[in-house]
């Protein structure tokens, strides 16, 4: 095989492997798999230790490494240390187990939306989109330029830092915040 046809030939199937498997983001300094599920993914992000601690104290490991298909906005490190001080150590107490189960819940929609689904369903409603959460909670999804936010029960707006890490029971966006619901 002459040089140049095996070249142009490398170059073809690298060009057509990339397009059909398209990365996803690293999270938390870690590569985030396609065919791993929500959990088996999050374990591995040092971004999200807390909320991979709560997920475990809350019993929703095997939830949210079901079949789904789940859109969960994950709340970093940084944005469970914002919570006033005590917060994640009282929620993380066995007796604090429901309260802590529903306030992850909120993070969880029962469906596979990235970005772009986000964005037009902000659009299709003339701005701010309502989302229903597994946890019971509705808040309102916005978007200015190419971040979208997401504003809790209580007005405080969570902005995705990290969108569409696809996964195969659902989709993750990191936040920079965490959601609280009303009252």
């Amino acid at each position: 095989m002459n040089i140049k046809k095996f070249l142009t030939a490398s170059v073809v199937t690298a060009m057509t492997a990339g397009t059909a498997f398209a990365m996803n983001p690293e999270v938390g300094g870690a590569p985030m798999f396609e065919d791993k599920n929500i959990i088996e993914n999050a374990v591995n992000s040092k971004d999200h230790t807390t909320l991979v601690a709560a997920v475990k104290a809350a019993d929703l490991v095997e939830t949210l490494s079901g079949e789904g298909p789940f859109t969960v906005f994950a709340p970093t490190n940084d944005a469970f240390a914002a919570l006033p001080e005590g917060t994640v150590e009282t929620l993380l107490k066995p007796e604090n187990k429901d309260q802590l189960a529903k306030i992850l819940t909120c993070h969880v929609v029962a469906a596979d939306a990235m970005s772009k689904d986000i964005t037009k369903m902000v659009d299709d409603d003339g701005g701010a989109h309502p989302v229903k959460t597994v946890g019971g909670c509705e808040f309102t999804a916005k978007y200015e330029g190419d971040k979208i936010m997401i504003e809790d029960g209580k007005g405080n707006v969570a902005t995705v830092t990290i969108a569409d890490v696809d996964q195969s029971n659902g989709v993750i966006h990191v936040i920079d915040k965490v959601l609280l619901p009303a009252g």
